[in-house]
């Protein structure tokens, strides 16, 4: 079902990402982890549909996305990132296989991290984080996305790798097997992975090869 949403507030959160409130329409429903199909409406733009994720609360009297712009692809992305409040998006039913199962491990990179975003807020809402760890890739310190209140939730389990730049409180370097394996200490609990492609590919085949139960390997399938 189509639903046409006026923009409440924008607001910037890192150099290329915004953080987007939205009217929540009468009813809708979604999980944390989930996203939904958002298009601009405006003319010629309504069918050019994307997939983004819900970074707010259930409980919120609105929606909230928070999108990565792309301005090289003239994209979508670049498109919604030229919108002001009061112009209307088009959004859709919620979808998406990424749910919180049990406290684990959250690897996330980039904009990766929004699917999780939601689901953090709710557990430090019910006081459940204990027990969850963030390892969080980004090529900058710049381009990390909401990284203080990510640090605030996780009192101190979230780390922080860049790839593109060394810099004192950060790991230098990918998320790969050697990472892994010096920083995972159970294997038994959940794992949730969400980032390019290419890295959620090679992370599953390295959880499980290094014993993870693929059954407990969330991603969007």
């Amino acid at each position: 079902m189509k639903n046409t949403v006026r923009i409440l507030e924008i607001k910037q959160v890192t150099h290329d990402v915004k953080c987007f409130r939205i009217e929540k329409p009468a009813g809708y429903i979604f999980s944390p982890g989930q996203a939904t199909d958002v298009s601009i409406n405006k003319a010629g733009m309504e069918e050019e549909k994307r997939p983004f994720t819900f970074t707010g609360l259930i409980e919120e009297a609105y929606l909230e996305f928070t999108i990565k712009r792309y301005a090289d692809r003239h994209s979508v992305t670049d498109q919604l990132h030229q919108l002001e409040r009061g112009d209307e998006l088009i959004i859709e039913d919620a979808w998406g296989a990424i749910e919180y199962k049990g406290p684990g491990y959250f690897i996330a990179g980039g904009a990766g991290i929004t699917p999780f975003i939601a689901i953090l807020r709710s557990l430090h809402k019910q006081n459940t984080v204990p027990g969850n760890t963030l390892f969080f890739s980004n090529k900058t310190a710049g381009d990390i996305i909401y990284q203080q209140e990510l640090s605030d939730i996780l009192h101190g389990e979230a780390v922080y790798m860049l790839s593109k730049e060394d810099k004192d409180g950060y790991q230098s370097g990918k998320i790969n097997e050697v990472f892994i394996e010096k920083n995972v200490t159970d294997f038994s609990k959940q794992f949730y992975v969400c980032g390019p492609d290419s890295m959620v590919q090679e992370i599953s085949a390295i959880l499980e090869k290094m014993g993870a139960n693929a059954d407990t390997v969330v991603f969007e399938k």
